[in-house]
Order: structure tokens, then C-alpha cells, then sequence
């Protein structure tokens, strides 16, 4: 009784939450403008929907904010991560908890203050202050996405690429970068997810003349319900869907990865040991 009681629960909040989305995505299909009736299965406002200038320019700086600032935040945040890790005692506390900040941090307040910081050095709000608050926020995502692999590589992995003839920059390139190369591209894939979705630091730091998707959405719906919205809302949900689908995947798949490497290493009868050494090649083995 009381397992059949938990699932109802967790049935009920599932619906609270997705059925008001299932019934846009809906009524996105509906060829009547009228909410309260059923005209009939339609695409028109998804065709509409594409001829509409102000929403493909808005498309346009939806998806060139999201590609630039995922890239440049992931490559700060990477970089940042491999400073972290290298930190030791106090110092390296104080970072991971200023990093925590910004994404425990409400948007309004973020938001608030990236808009007060560019007014403050009189930057004017357009372009370049919606692209810098972007990269801001997804800075510290990156960092937590690159950290986890990090601190699974082994810690002589570096010194051994040198050992073996690699200059700094190769061990670095060759070496260090694809073992964490997973969580670079998770970090990189949440960061743009969450540029694209983002609304309310947009809207507090963008200007006239640039929108994105979420600020021209919720300008449409101020003068009244349009198809369209229904029909773009539910593009923008369908794409922010797939991309944290297939970051989980990745996620889990490095996981599993994990789990499978720590227990073949278990159940392994041989491996490197500082105990015991090769003659023949000067390496270390059991």
C-alpha cells in the first residue's frame, strides 16, 4: 500500500509538471487561433513560424550567442578547472566555493548585477554584454563538468608522457586533454543548453535590436496568445530536451566507464608497482 501510495506521488508531480507542456505542444498542431476548441491537425504555424522575420533573427542570435559562449566558456572553465585541481589546502576550498556561487546564485540576482556592472563601466547593452554574461554563467558549469575527470586521471600520468620524451606541450595536448575530453564535452554541451534557455540574464543584459528566442517568446506573449509561440515553445523544448538527454547518456556512459575500469583494475592479477621493476625495459611491473 504504501509502494502504491509513493508511486501515485511521483505520478501526480510528473503530470503537474509536463502536462501544461504536453498541452502547448498540442495546441501547437491545432489549426484553430482559439485555445477553447479543436480545429483540426495542422503545421501551418510551424510554417508561419519560419517566415517570421523578427523570430529567425532572434533564432540567429540565439544559436551564435550559444555557439560562442559555450566555446569560450569552455576553454576558460577547462583551464580553470586544471588550476583547481592543481590547488592544495585552503586556497583550492576558496575557489570551489566561490565556484559554487553562480549556480546556487537566483538569475534575478545575477542577472541584476552583471546588468549594474556593464552600466557601471559604460558598456553599452547590446551584443557583446548579453555574449559576456553568457560566458560568465556557464563558466562555473564547465568547471564542475572537468573537475570529476580530473580528479579520476591517475596523477603520474604527466610526468610519465615526460619521462617518455613528450615536451610540456605535447604531454599536456596529447595526453591530459583526451584523458578529460569527456567531461570538456559534457561541460561544453550543459553550457550551450543553458544559453539557449537562458531568460532572465538576457533580458537584464541585452539592448535594443538583439534578442534571443526566450526574450522575442515572451514579447509575443505580452500582446496576446500566438499560435506561433506554441509552435516555438515547442521547438525550444524538443531541442533543450535532446541536448540534456545527451548529456545524461554521456554522463552515465562515463560512470559506467568508471565502475568498469576500477573493477577490471581490481581484477587484474598484474600491474605497475614501485615494488617490482623490469630490467630489460627500466619500468616498474608486478
Amino acid at each position: 500500500m504504501v509502494k502504491f501510495l509513493e508511486r501515485c506521488y511521483v505520478y501526480l508531480v510528473f503530470v503537474f509538471l509536463y502536462m501544461p507542456i504536453a498541452v502547448l505542444m498540442a495546441y501547437s498542431f491545432n489549426d484553430s487561433r482559439s485555445r477553447g476548441t479543436w480545429g483540426g491537425f495542422t503545421l501551418r504555424w510551424y510554417a508561419e513560424l519560419f517566415q517570421d522575420r523578427t523570430i529567425m533573427t532572434s533564432l540567429y542570435y540565439t544559436l551564435l550567442i550559444g555557439v560562442l559562449a559555450s566555446l569560450i566558456a569552455t576553454i576558460i572553465g577547462t583551464m580553470a578547472a586544471l588550476g583547481i585541481h592543481n590547488s592544495r589546502g585552503w586556497k583550492k576550498k576558496l575557489i570551489m566555493n566561490i565556484t559554487y556561487i553562480p549556480v546556487l546564485n537566483p538569475d534575478i540576482v545575477t542577472a541584476i548585477s552583471l546588468m549594474i556592472l556593464f552600466v557601471f563601466a559604460k558598456v553599452r547593452l547590446g551584443f557583446i554584454t548579453l555574449l559576456l554574461a553568457h560566458i560568465t554563467f556557464n563558466i562555473p558549469y564547465v568547471i564542475l563538468s572537468v573537475l570529476p575527470k580530473l580528479r579520476q586521471l591517475n596523477k603520474h600520468l604527466y610526468e610519465a608522457a615526460l619521462d617518455l620524451g613528450a615536451t610540456p606541450g605535447q604531454a599536456f595536448w596529447k595526453v591530459i586533454i583526451p584523458e578529460i575530453m569527456p567531461g570538456i564535452v559534457t561541460g561544453m554541451l550543459l553550457a550551450f543548453t543553458l544559453s539557449i534557455d537562458d531568460f532572465v540574464i538576457s533580458f537584464f543584459t541585452t539592448g535594443s535590436g538583439v534578442s534571443t528566442l526566450s526574450i522575442t517568446a515572451y514579447s509575443m506573449a505580452r500582446r496576446g496568445i500566438n499560435p506561433k509561440i506554441n509552435a516555438l515553445s515547442t521547438i525550444m523544448f524538443v531541442f533543450v530536451l535532446v541536448l540534456l538527454v545527451i548529456v545524461n547518456i554521456r554522463q552515465e556512459r562515463e560512470q559506467k566507464k568508471g565502475r568498469g575500469g576500477k573493477n577490471g583494475a581490481k581484477s587484474q592479477s598484474g600491474g605497475y608497482s614501485p615494488e617490482h621493476s623490469d630490467p630489460q625495459f627500466g619500468t616498474e611491473w608486478v
